[in-house]
């Protein structure tokens, strides 16, 4: 999760809400592509988790972020007291801490894929050169393979704490998606409102696509676990009200208005005020806009409380002044790089984005929602609409390469952004996620361990 906002302008009514989002419409020109990632720090020695203070003999969390900020010059981030992130210059990217002391990136705005892969080059070096003399390695999949709940550490993140008390009152899995998970995401540009809502409905119906092709969270607890992507269906059990499928956004008349009506409905979490995260968990945004939460008598809604409240709303896309795209587990590097050339090939070309609506606008809501449930389990070999899920993502994985064809940005080499596809196009070919690969990995060569996963997919 990146840096909390700071903007205190208050807000005096629900349009100014709407202006808020409507203000990330941008011309095409200057559209971005901004990916996310995570991934599990481990000791190399024994495979344990990395707390924050570390152990006897070698550094932890803080360590790492200590010796980020000392490589990098970045800005560090404090909460109370503790090292929680890094801010670059300029809005050129974070570092920043999940629960369970997932390390992320949140990339900076680049302009093609061909960038986002040379950027991701650069942080994988500098993270190892920190972590190595601490015995750390990384490895991103989506659900962690060996550690029980109890053995995750716990980092000192004010915002968490309100979180973690909180979930096991609307869910059973909260707490695993908060400490035992890992994705991959990238932050895509709209130019208007109608642009939005097309790039919203696409992408919503394909989530389960790169749910399936990305899949790589088959082992919990050092065993099998029954699902390709653990971490999807950990969304199914976390928290309904602020996550799923969005029905609603398939609706005539689907807007900017629409989205902020669900979102002041969604509980909210924290209200933020100075270093005090204020537990206000429960109670709506727009009590809040109406100077009516229990919690906080007589306190108003201000732009970063809604800038905050949105970044703790979970949906498989999620809307900002930008679109999420959420539904992919973490994975090898190439998948990394992968995740974005999939979604800006299909949402930054027009007639890639006109075909893959044509191919799932006849889907019902009951459809959609059918191959989202199926998809963590079954994988590529899920249907709807009576075609099977490797059928179709073949077909949308030619949608993309094509936009990206036609979008002509190349590298070095003469090369465009689609030979960043090349990882989901094996996939798709063998009919074979990774999850299963792994599986297989699993039940031959590594004799029924999973610990080997740690050192397949370190990154």
């Amino acid at each position: 999760m990146a840096r909390d906002v700071t903007d205190s302008t208050p807000i005096g009514s629900k349009e100014e809400l709407v202006s808020w989002i409507a203000a990330g419409e941008k011309p095409e020109a200057r559209f971005r592509i901004g990916t996310e990632h995570e991934k599990f720090p481990f000791y190399r020695q024994d495979l344990a988790p990395v707390p924050y203070e570390g152990r006897s003999g070698a550094g932890g969390i803080r360590a790492l972020l200590e010796g980020m900020q000392q490589r990098l010059g970045w800005e560090p981030i404090i909460d109370a007291g503790h090292i929680i992130g890094l801010a670059g210059p300029d809005g050129g990217g974070a570092i920043s801490l999940e629960p369970g002391g997932q390390f992320e990136l949140s990339g900076a705005p680049l302009e093609d894929v061909h960038q986002t892969q040379a950027e991701l080059a650069v942080h994988l070096a500098d993270v190892k050169a920190v972590a190595e003399p601490h015995g750390i390695g990384f490895a991103a999949l989506g659900a962690s393979p060996l550690w029980t709940r109890a053995e995750t550490p716990v980092m000192p993140k004010g915002r968490y704490r309100i979180m973690a008390n909180y979930m096991p009152k609307v869910g059973t899995m909260g707490l695993d998606m908060m400490f035992r998970t890992c994705t991959v995401q990238v932050n895509l540009d709209f130019s208007s409102e109608a642009d939005m809502v097309r790039k919203l409905r696409v992408s919503l119906a394909l989530q389960p696509v790169a749910t399936a092709l990305f899949a790589t969270s088959p082992f919990l607890e050092r065993k099998l676990n029954g699902f390709q992507s653990l971490r999807s269906e950990i969304w199914r059990h976390t928290d309904n009200d602020r996550s799923g499928m969005l029905a609603f956004a398939f609706d005539e008349g689907m807007s900017y208005e629409a989205y902020v009506d669900w979102a002041l409905d969604v509980p909210m979490y924290f209200v933020k005020r100075g270093e005090t995260y204020h537990d206000v968990a429960g109670a709506s945004f727009r009590d809040l806009l109406a100077g009516r939460l229990t919690q906080l008598p007589g306190e108003r809604a201000t732009m970063s409380d809604w800038a905050n409240h949105l970044s703790t709303l979970f949906p498989e896309v999620r809307l900002k002044r930008f679109l999420e795209m959420r539904g992919a587990d973490a994975g090898p590097a190439e998948m990394l790089t992968a995740l974005p050339a999939f979604w800006v090939g299909l949402l930054y070309d027009r007639g890639a984005l006109d075909a893959a609506w044509d191919l799932v606008k006849g889907w019902s809501a009951a459809e959609r929602q059918a191959l989202r449930d199926a998809v963590p389990r079954q994988g590529l070999q899920a249907t709807v609409a009576g075609r099977s899920l490797a059928e179709i993502a073949s077909e949308v994985l030619e949608l993309s390469r094509a936009g990206l064809a036609r979008r002509a940005r190349r590298d070095a080499a003469g090369r465009d952004e689609s030979l960043h596809l090349a990882p989901l196009e094996d996939i798709v070919a063998r009919k074979e996620t990774l999850a299963q690969r792994l599986e297989a990995r699993y039940r031959g060569p590594w004799g029924g361990r999973v610990e080997p996963v740690l050192a397949e997919l370190a990154l």
